[in-house]
């Protein structure tokens, strides 16, 4: 991996790695244009008619009828001393008074829009479509579908949302940025536009996954499944297709193509597709009872292996297909592990893995796709932590844990999401229950004599090159055409954005 400089990156790490001012809660968030109002007209000859009244002697004192004169004050002149750089919230170092609250510094932003939802949702997942791969040009569309977590089972549903004209993030007129503005600009002004279908969905959704596709070919035709996997806390797995044709016509499909019923009543969040073609289907999903089953497609329809893969002792947290190997997955679990597997070896035991990773429940993990034997976890203590696969040990040999690579503890709450950039293998994001969707390139050098002079990013990792903030962050995926793109799910909706720093 190439590496840089972190005196590349280092006011990402000062300003823009935080993209949060500390403000306070009674005041405005941000100041507002005063609409124009209809006042007194003024009278344009009045320098030029003289009432029959006395002239004031502005050096006179105090008049007899008690008035006093107005002192002439000074022209004031303006200052040319900039204004005061904003206070940089630092997660771990800064904490909010009661009357405190964060926001956002838009000018670190490329881009950044939020949507409400009526319910939350932990997970999602992007869908690709038809608009080019590697876009820059605003605006932008995305397409992502969604579960909810409603109040009665009875009243959750799975969701398609269409985010479409999602403009450049306005800047002020003084921003260095201004004289680079082109055509793109012209429609900053414009609304972003959301479209969305509902489809009932019984028992709150875990999580979803959509069935990966190649970047090299287009969407397949209507006459091809395009399949998206939702985890439901019934313990049932549903298989669903033809979900952007349910937006497109605006039709609803009710019933999905296929239940995986093996997991019983016990719920799960671990789910993977396996990246192959429609001929060829597997995923993966495993439950709270450290059973992962796996299914796969014949030419009658969907297939559920019966043995399950057991050498978990916990729940399954997490689960990634090698990115290399087709017969090669990972998992991670409450009980601390991370698990290598292949589907071709007898009695459906891990043949490799790593004994503690973490000092708590792995939550999740990231299979890197540039450098196949990378891989990054997250865990219950907040820790993340990048394992050379190279260094796991095999089953039954007497070789030490490995150790990571990298570990990073800045997170002060469980990580929740980890994924990898789709594009740069040294890049990742993570999401943690502290709040912050955290942004990382691990191709960044530590410089000691810049950091040694700033007293206030000392303890910031230089691998750490932008904080968002996001109440309740449950997942965070990059999106796979739109080059430094990230869309995460929190307690009140979704964030859209992409920043200087990536």
């Amino acid at each position: 991996m190439s590496k840089r400089s972190v005196t590349e990156v280092v006011s990402t790490a000062n300003n823009d790695g935080q993209a949060f001012s500390k403000i306070s809660g009674s005041g405005a968030r941000r100041e507002t244009a005063a609409e124009d109002e209809m006042g007194e007209f003024e009278d344009a000859w009045e320098d030029e008619i003289e009432e029959d009244e006395d002239v004031v002697d502005a050096e006179a004192g105090p008049q007899e009828d008690g008035m006093d004169v107005d002192e002439v004050m000074p022209a004031i002149e303006e200052s040319e001393q900039p204004s005061a750089a904003p206070n940089v919230f630092i997660p771990g170092t800064h904490t909010l008074g009661e009357d405190e609250i964060l926001e956002p510094d838009e000018s670190v932003y490329i881009m950044r829009h939020s949507t409400g939802v009526d319910w939350p949702c932990l997970s999602f997942d992007t869908l690709r479509d038809n608009l080019g791969e590697e876009r820059q040009r605003f605006p932008h569309t995305v397409w992502i579908v969604t579960g909810t977590q409603a109040d009665v089972p009875k009243n959750n549903e799975l969701i398609v949302y269409k985010m479409s004209s999602l403009q450049k993030t306005q800047k002020n007129s003084n921003d260095s940025d201004s004289d680079d503005e082109d055509d793109d600009d012209d429609g900053l002004d414009e609304d972003p536009i959301i479209e969305y279908r509902s489809i009932p969905h019984l028992g709150g959704v875990n999580r979803v996954r959509a069935q990966p596709l190649p970047s090299s070919e287009p969407l397949p035709p209507p006459n091809q499944p395009y399949h998206v996997a939702s985890w439901s806390e019934t313990g049932k797995v549903h298989i669903w297709d033809k979900l952007l044709d349910t937006l497109s016509i605006k039709s609803r499909t009710s019933k999905p193509v296929f239940t995986i019923d093996a997991h019983g009543r016990a719920e799960g969040f671990a789910m993977d597709w396996a990246s192959s073609g429609p001929s060829s289907i597997r995923l993966l999903t495993g439950d709270i009872n450290s059973k992962i089953f796996l299914t796969t497609s014949t030419v009658s329809g969907f297939n559920v292996l019966s043995q399950p893969f057991t050498s978990h002792t916990s729940s399954i947290e997490d689960i990634q297909w090698s990115p290399a190997e087709p017969t090669v997955f990972g998992s991670c679990s409450a009980d601390r592990t991370i698990q290598i597997w292949d589907v071709r070896s007898k009695g459906r035991k891990s043949v490799a893995g790593i004994d503690p990773a973490h000092e708590s429940d792995v939550n999740v993990i990231s299979w890197n796709k540039g450098t196949s034997y990378l891989l990054v976890s997250g865990g219950d203590e907040g820790a993340i932590k990048v394992w050379d696969l190279r260094n796991v040990q095999k089953k039954g040999s007497s070789s030490p844990t490995p150790t990571p690579i990298a570990s990073f503890h800045w997170h002060k709450a469980p990580i929740t999401s980890i994924e990898w950039h789709p594009s740069d293998p040294s890049t990742f994001a993570a999401s943690s229950a502290d709040n912050i969707v955290s942004l990382w390139d691990l191709a960044v050098e530590q410089d000691d004599d810049e950091m040694n002079d700033m007293s206030d990013t000392k303890d910031v990792p230089p691998q750490m090159l932008f904080n968002h903030h996001q109440k309740d962050v449950k997942e965070v995926h990059w999106h796979p055409q739109i080059p430094g793109a990230v869309i995460s799910t929190g307690a009140d909706g979704f964030d859209v954005f992409s920043t200087i720093a990536t």
